[in-house]
């Protein structure tokens, strides 16, 4: 790289990091990590063991926020006093180590910008993911069972952790449902991007033909609540059954009927929990759910409404898939909502899907 490249390179950086230091507001967020501070101090701190863990995990994550900012404005500052002294006499050694870091920066760089993408008002919260099959029997099924594992491999990457909260085997093979709740700072902001239908294009291991088959399931994504918002929930509203729990995570508790099923009659939205062994814990996790899927169904009306009054014009259904995965004649992943594709298929299957989350929260920037 030469002197010139490098000073155009160190320009784009002084201004990505002045960009990222306007967004910030680091004044405000410093002032409320000093406040959070003082709460934590203070005896009656633990008395509330769930506002505390939000009072720990809001501190680290400004924390986080504004030590990597410091850290990324020191480490552009190092590298205009290392270019200066190339500049005035050149030092081939300290040149190639200055274009190293500054590729490292770079890298630094992105990934920050990404977090700061996670602004909105509950990308902070852990997710609920469900999985629903189409039709097309043990294939669907299959494919269903595939991307349980590529989002299981992909949360325990990020260190997350993953229960699973309701779990229906297919018939032959593969899954009629799945529901996770996925735990971690930003799963939610994360995992939002995927919410949308997954088509595969495979030879079917299932046809004794060896014909090429498609196949779709349903991925949709919540944030999940505790008391953060207020939803109104008649007790009229709802029909309660319980059954014994089966499949993943249910074999050790299928000897009662501890699994809760809960139907909301106005909206028809159903939700399932077998996760624990007691028949109200299960009903208080299921009922979590249920205020989660009735404000995402608030929020989605509102967009609706929004999108008609602009004249937008969305396709719901299984032709609007917004992702392919094709397995045969050739192989490849692709997004269509932003044109990223990856041709190592097997990679993305084992829970590589960052490129994917990563070019989905840009594209709502631009």
């Amino acid at each position: 790289m030469e002197l010139a490249e490098i000073r155009n390179e160190l320009e784009k950086t002084a201004k990505t990091l002045a960009d990222f230091r306007g967004s910030l507001d680091l004044e405000n967020k410093e002032a409320r990590m000093a406040e959070l501070e003082d709460e934590m101090l203070h005896p009656d701190f633990w008395n509330d063991q769930d506002k505390a863990q939000k009072v720990i995990s809001e501190s680290n994550a400004l924390k986080d926020q504004v030590n990597e900012f410091y850290q990324l404005n020191e480490l552009y500052e190092n590298l205009e006093v290392s270019y200066e002294l190339v500049k005035e006499e050149s030092d081939a050694e300290l040149q190639a180590e200055m274009e190293e870091e500054l590729g490292q920066l770079t890298e630094r760089l992105n990934q920050y910008e990404l977090q700061l993408l996670l602004s909105e008002e509950y990308d902070k919260n852990n997710a609920i993911l469900e999985l629903h099959p189409g039709a097309g029997g043990t294939e669907s099924q299959d494919w269903g069972s595939m991307l349980l594992r590529m989002y299981t491999r992909w949360a325990e990457k990020k260190g997350f952790k993953v229960e699973t909260l309701d779990y229906l085997p297919g018939d032959e093979a593969g899954i009629k449902s799945v529901t996770l709740a996925i735990k971690g700072h930003n799963a939610y902001g994360y995992l939002k991007a995927e919410k949308g239908v997954h088509r595969l294009v495979r030879i079917s291991p299932f046809d004794a033909s060896g014909r090429r088959h498609t196949s779709f399931v349903s991925c949709d994504v919540m944030p999940e609540f505790n008391d953060e918002i207020e939803i109104e929930i008649r007790t009229e509203d709802l029909r309660i059954d319980t059954y014994r729990a089966s499949g993943a995570g249910g074999q050790h508790i299928n000897k009662t009927e501890s699994a809760v099923r809960i139907t909301h009659i106005p909206t028809g939205i159903v939700v399932s929990c077998q996760t624990e062994r007691s028949q109200i814990q299960n009903r208080e996790h299921a009922m979590k759910m249920l205020k989660s899927k009735l404000y995402q169904k608030e929020i989605e009306e509102k967009e609706k409404a929004l999108a008609e009054i602009r004249g937008e014009q969305k396709e719901i259904g299984w032709g609007s898939q917004i992702r392919s995965y094709v397995f045969h004649p050739y192989s490849m992943v692709k997004d269509h909502r932003t044109g990223s594709e990856s041709g190592n298929v097997q990679a993305v299957m084992d829970g590589d899907i960052d490129q994917f989350i990563d070019a989905y929260l840009r594209s709502r920037i631009l």
